[in-house]
């Protein structure tokens, strides 16, 4: 099961970094045809409406990586001090937490989205429905609030039975 989730972690992340790689490289053209107007190029048209889409959905695609892998960010002055159980205990409360949170975003951007479709609004320049936007980052929000259910339920697993199911130092160096 661990594979599963953290190939689908891995391909999401891979598709939320092209994205951004994407967005990128139209910033700078877009900036340079800004700057070079003179000489016929000209800036990407609605780039701004483009990467406020874009980086919505890159962001929640990076999440379920960070989650399957404890990157997330943690200040371990006083619990590196505690005992082993008590850790637990508080990765399996952070873990549910993360979850509920992961969970509740993606029903408000489900909502939103519904919203948006019966409202008909599309982006000022584009005139592309917002919806659009909403849709591609419930995906990764989605992928990210199942992949939080799993490891919710692995840190709650290994808190109860004190087995360490998935190393904890998988994440990023703090």
């Amino acid at each position: 099961m661990y594979q599963f989730f953290h190939g689908l972690s891995r391909l999401m992340a891979a598709i939320g970094g092209l994205v951004l790689t994407g967005l990128i490289i139209m910033v700078c053209y877009s900036i340079v045809g800004r700057a070079l107007i003179q000489f016929g190029l000209a800036p990407v048209h609605g780039d701004y409406e483009l990467v406020e889409a874009g980086i919505a959905f890159a962001i929640f695609s990076f999440l379920p990586l960070c989650q399957i892998t404890s990157g997330h960010a943690s200040v371990d002055l006083f619990t590196d001090m505690m005992p082993d159980r008590v850790q637990r205990i508080l990765r399996m409360l952070i873990e549910i937490l993360f979850a509920a949170v992961l969970i509740m975003i993606a029903v408000q951007l489900y909502y939103g989205m519904e919203s948006k479709i019966r409202s008909g609004q599309t982006t000022f320049l584009l005139q592309f429905p917002i919806w659009w936007a909403y849709a591609a980052s419930l995906v990764s929000a989605t992928v990210a609030a199942v992949v939080a259910i799993y490891m919710a339920f692995i840190r709650t697993t290994e808190a109860f039975t004190g087995r360490t199911l998935i190393a904890d130092d998988q994440g990023a160096e703090h």
